[in-house]
């Protein structure tokens, strides 16, 4: 089997090059002189949202397992306010297990086509059950049934398996609403810190890490 190949570190004319647009979108200082963190992710989500090519909104969620391992995966953000960034799954998953027994997670957020990160990490508690019942209600009839269907995380013995599973849970609530099964639900990731970085030519990046700090947050800019 042939090496992967790892492109090499960028030139300075490649910078010259590839960089352009990155650093007209980056270039901007009073971004970085903002004291509400939540109000800038929200800026910078939305500007994702108008340039990414598809899910703008998924991020990278970091847990730990029974043993001290960390976990990460790839999850969709579907609500974020002052109280914290909203997320949804099974809680008989992987997933759903660790933030039981370890109520604490990081995201990160890539948006590659404008060069930015933006990173989380605070405690985290469910959503109440009202909250889970109107997001459930709000997404696609075959996505509920899938809810019904998903041993998340357990072992699958072959695709025939799901779908056989996904046949017998539509003819069941044939003609009827598909409730919310009550192990799908939600988590809040209530920020401690929100860090965000924007790429510049030369590895010479931006920083900047909000600390919560009694009802507020304290500003620091970081080296790269």
């Amino acid at each position: 089997m042939s090496a992967p190949v790892i492109p090499p570190s960028p030139s300075r004319e490649d910078y010259a090059r590839d960089y352009a647009a990155a650093l007209a979108a980056n270039g901007d200082e009073a971004a970085f002189e903002r004291d509400d963190p939540i109000g800038l992710f929200v800026d910078w989500l939305e500007e994702a949202r108008r340039h990414e090519p598809n899910d703008a909104n998924a991020m990278s969620l970091a847990t730990v397992d029974a043993d001290g391992l960390p976990d990460c995966r790839i999850v969709l953000l579907k609500d974020v306010d002052g109280r914290g960034f909203t997320f949804y799954s099974n809680r008989e998953s992987a997933k759903g297990e660790q933030l039981a027994a370890t109520a604490g997670a990081a995201l990160l957020f890539h948006w590659k086509t404008l060069r930015r990160q933006a990173r989380v990490r605070g405690r985290v508690e469910p959503v109440t059950a009202e909250e889970a019942d109107a997001y459930f209600a709000s997404r696609a009839r075959e996505s509920r049934i899938g809810a019904w269907v998903s041993e998340q995380s357990r072992p699958l013995g072959d695709r025939a398996e799901l779908e056989a599973a996904v046949a017998r849970e539509t003819t069941r609530f044939e003609g009827a609403e598909v409730p919310r099964p009550e192990r799908w639900t939600g988590w809040r990731v209530i920020p401690e810190t929100i860090e965000f970085w924007r790429d510049r030519p030369f590895r010479l990046h931006d920083r900047v890490r909000f600390e919560r700090e009694g009802d507020g947050w304290r500003r620091t800019r970081l080296w790269p």
